[in-house]
């Protein structure tokens, strides 16, 4: 037991892809808090250790029917990501706008928390739409750039220097958008909808939930896999330079 709680939340999700699934259920941070040894993430999340060892056991060796991207190159990842959550990201964020709207329109006066979480969410999606953009345009391609330079060395100097910048400021950007979403999750009460909710408020919450799942994971598969990822690439690069 040791063992596994002085690992970091990263290092376990990264390793089994299906623990993420038992992350989520407890509200352990795998993504932006992914640093953070399991005993530390197991006192933030005021769960009992043992209770999280024995979920961690029962989906232990079932991670053949999730992709394992640790063991995917950085353009194969790249793909995923963009393809899947940054198509889901942009699908989404205007669903999930409209049922807002009308649901503060309905029961903005009996449930005023609604009216709170929507200037929340619109600062989400004004953070992610330009953060994917800045991947999409600049630090992807970059880092496709390095991944084929393992077969033709040589690739122009970026203008930002260091890919220790870029991926510096799409880290922050994390870190603000999961702020941003603990706060939706907190005002909603963990998007419980309240007894008297229609199913368009439902529907949002159910939406909501989803949303931050989904972000969940397209953190986890950037901070803890493609970027670690990107900078062995540089420092490959960096040394057939040299």
């Amino acid at each position: 037991m040791e063992s596994i709680l002085n690992k970091t939340v990263r290092e376990i999700a990264t390793e089994n892809p299906s623990s993420v699934k038992v992350f989520e259920a407890l509200g352990i941070d795998y993504c932006c808090g992914g640093k953070s040894s399991l005993q530390q993430a197991c006192e933030r999340a005021n769960v009992a250790p043992e209770h999280v060892i024995e979920m961690l056991s029962k989906v232990d060796g079932r991670a053949q029917s999730e992709s394992n991207w640790a063991a995917a190159s950085a353009p194969q990842l790249i793909a995923h990501i963009v393809n899947v959550h940054h198509a889901y990201t942009r699908n989404e964020i205007p669903r999930i706008s409209a049922l807002l709207d009308k649901v503060c329109a309905r029961h903005g006066a009996a449930h005023p928390e609604v009216l709170e979480v929507r200037p929340l969410v619109s600062a989400l999606a004004e953070e992610l739409m330009t953060h994917m953009l800045k991947e999409e345009q600049i630090l992807f391609p970059f880092i496709e750039q390095l991944d084929g330079a393992k077969q033709r060395p040589g690739i122009p100097a970026p203008c930002f220097g260091s890919i220790a910048h870029p991926i510096a400021r799409m880290l922050a950007d994390h870190n603000d958008a999961g702020a941003l979403l603990a706060r939706i999750r907190e005002l909603t009460d963990g998007y419980a909808p309240p007894a008297d909710a229609c199913p368009t408020f439902r529907a949002l919450y159910a939406a909501l939930e989803e949303f931050e799942r989904d972000l969940h994971l397209h953190i986890h598969l950037e901070n803890n896999i493609l970027f670690p990822a990107a900078q062995r690439l540089e420092e490959q690069a960096s040394a057939m330079r040299n």
